[in-house]
């Protein structure tokens, strides 16, 4: 994908990047209107380097994710992974799940699908930047520096509903209205140059 893009082109979009200004968490939250909620992994800590087994460069597979606080009254909650140093005016959506169980769980590692993995019986998945219904695998341009990939779950009060494969603005439609809880955890991954 983005690893083979010429080099002029990768050049001109390093300056460009999406910015955490339009994460669905920004977009969404209310200071003080939402509780929180603990998401983990235990592949890769807060802020920490991605495993490459989890990225266009190995196996492409979700990583296993972790959580605990879900609050009372949540009747939903919803997965959003985006890249807010994608070389886009918007970040890069790399995953969308909706209509998660809602008690304190996870998901396994590659239960959002992969490049070679189905999505896991029970997981709602929605449409990522490529359109496709699974994970897409962090693949940054050679070159471009650390991207930081917002892993951000939500915890939504009755009244959300989704199609059979929502899309981002859909999704981000329902938690402006019925997000009543947020956690998020960043995994990092990035190419050198010429890789």
């Amino acid at each position: 994908m983005l690893q083979n893009l010429p080099d002029v082109v990768a050049g001109a979009l390093r300056a460009q990047r999406a910015g955490t200004d339009q994460l669905a968490c920004t977009l969404v939250e209310r200071p003080g209107e939402l509780s929180a909620i603990e998401l983990s992994s235990p592949a890769f800590a807060d802020d920490a380097a991605l495993p490459t087994e989890y990225t266009a460069d190995g196996a492409g597979r979700s990583p296993p994710l972790q959580w605990r606080g879900v609050p009372a009254g949540t009747v939903s909650l919803v997965l959003i992974v985006e890249d807010a140093d994608a070389p886009t005016p918007q970040p890069l959506v790399h995953a969308i799940a909706v209509d998660l169980p809602v008690h304190d769980g996870g998901l396994d590692e590659g239960a959002l699908g992969g490049a070679n993995d189905p999505v896991t019986d029970g997981v709602t998945t929605g449409r990522n930047s490529y359109l496709q219904t699974r994970w897409l695998p962090p693949d940054p341009p050679p070159g471009d520096g650390k991207h930081r990939y917002h892993f951000q779950l939500f915890a939504l009060a009755a009244g959300a509903k989704f199609s059979s494969k929502p899309v981002h603005d859909e999704v981000l439609d329902a938690l402006r209205h019925y997000a009543i809880a947020s956690g998020r955890l960043i995994g990092t991954y990035e190419r050198a140059e010429g890789a």
